[in-house]
């Protein structure tokens, strides 16, 4: 760590505690909090997945703020659709970073994530992107993506003028009722090839013996109405029901078609599932099988009932099989306010909760962790990404990071994140704030 994070002396019962712990690996300091245990020190995780990692801008800001690069040293995007930075290995271990990203070959506009070419943000900052990265300015200063890298076809995302990261665009054809088949919603839904599953042992393999940190699994398939995904921004001709709206809406009023396509859908994910066991085994630590936000600022977007009868038995039969051949812990993304939901939530098996979005109605920290804290893991939380981290002085932030990690990690079961990925133009200087609290619990 260079001298841009400064010591601070740690709390007298901190100290004790880390006295007489011994030192763990970065897997074993995050195994032993999935197992509801205090570890030697606080578990960090940024960029394990796509919704704990930061800006492309970001991780430039820091990376020059830490003395790892020359000025306009390109960082590569490992993200293209919210712009992800990568989290490489001098970072990660100038943050203290526990985890490492274990992930597919593809993007979410269907190219392949090879070939990596320089590009140049519209703030300037320089960075890498995949070859298929296909991108063309509208009059307006808004910025085009095509899927699979085919311009044939019309543009699948969009960038607004001033904007950092990529909004689906909608290519829903006009529905005909009496024509629906959940088969359509169901195409991205294959047979994982063995030239994937190659690459994720591999991957596993690699990461596993060159380094000690936690395997954090992103796979495809396993989330259930993710509105990220029912667009489709991968695929050239969507077809069925990519509306986000009309998603929303068939829930409740096409609810046989939605479980049609569930049903066809963790058919699919079980078998790719076994396969992937197969050839990673255990060495992942961490597998994502949920990225559905069921949540708003106010309360669930959904009742209790619904998610039970609509989502649920799907979630528990993937995160069950999971627990029955596996030992990998089950990460549960869902931003808002989701109390109402956290019984259901614990029931389907998840064993970890992100992003834990504290500023949402009902998500208060202490009740979090006085109620679930011996059944949920909490990852995330750490400090308010809306307001305080990108608004805030660097002292407010110092406050807040340091009240979340004094009752999250209290007892174990916490992992600290923020609350979802670190969005440009955060200011510098509350990052440094940021990451010399938790310097100080490590």
């Amino acid at each position: 760590m260079t001298s841009a994070l400064s010591d601070e002396p740690w709390k007298q019962d901190r100290a004790s505690k880390a006295a007489a712990t011994p030192r763990l690996t970065s897997r074993e300091r995050i195994l032993c909090a999935c197992a509801h245990q205090e570890p030697d020190k606080l578990p960090v995780d940024f960029g394990g997945g796509f919704q704990t990692g930061m800006h492309v801008s970001i991780v430039y800001k820091l990376r020059q703020a830490l003395g790892l690069d020359r000025p306009g040293t390109p960082v590569k995007v490992v993200e293209v659709y919210q712009m992800l930075g990568e989290i490489a290995p001098d970072l990660r271990e100038a943050l203290g970073i526990d985890t490492v990203n274990v992930g597919g070959t593809g993007t979410m506009f269907g190219f392949p994530q090879k070939d990596f070419k320089e590009w140049v943000l519209a703030d300037g900052t320089p960075v890498l992107v995949p070859g298929g990265f296909n991108t063309q300015y509208e009059p307006n200063g808004d910025l085009l993506q095509w899927p699979e890298n085919d311009r044939s076809v019309p543009p699948s995302g969009r960038m607004p003028a001033g904007g950092h990261f990529f909004d689906a665009i909608i290519r829903q054809e006009p529905l005909v009722e009496d024509r629906l088949d959940p088969a359509d919603n169901t195409e991205e839904f294959q047979p994982v090839s063995d030239a994937e599953l190659e690459h994720y042992r591999r991957l596993a393999e690699h990461l596993e013996r060159t380094t000690d940190k936690a395997l954090f699994c992103t796979f495809g398939g396993l989330t259930f109405g993710d509105i990220a995904l029912v667009p489709a921004t991968f695929l050239k001709r969507p077809k069925g029901i990519r509306d986000i709206e009309e998603w929303y809406v068939s829930t409740v009023s096409r609810p046989a078609y939605v479980h049609a396509v569930f049903e066809r859908q963790t058919e699919v994910a079980l078998r790719n599932l076994e396969r992937l066991h197969a050839a990673v085994g255990d060495r992942i630590a961490v597998i994502q099988t949920n990225g559905t936000d069921f949540g708003t600022q106010s309360g669930p977007f959904c009742s209790v009932s619904k998610y039970r009868e609509l989502y649920l038995p799907y979630q528990q039969r993937i995160n069950g099989w999971i627990h029955r051949h596996t030992k990998w812990k089950t990460f549960m993304h869902c931003c808002g306010g989701i109390a109402p939901l956290l019984d259901a939530i614990v029931e389907a098996e998840f064993d970890i909760l992100n992003p834990v979005q504290c500023s949402a109605r009902g998500m208060e920290p202490n009740a979090l962790k006085q109620r679930y804290g011996d059944r949920l893991v909490f990852w995330g939380g750490g400090v308010d990404t809306q307001k305080t981290l990108p608004f805030g002085t660097p002292d407010q932030v110092r406050d807040e990071v340091r009240e979340r990690i004094e009752i999250f990690a209290e007892g174990g079961g916490y992992v600290f994140c923020t609350i979802h990925n670190i969005l440009a133009n955060t200011p510098v200087e509350n990052l440094l704030a940021l990451f010399e609290v938790v310097r100080q619990y490590r």
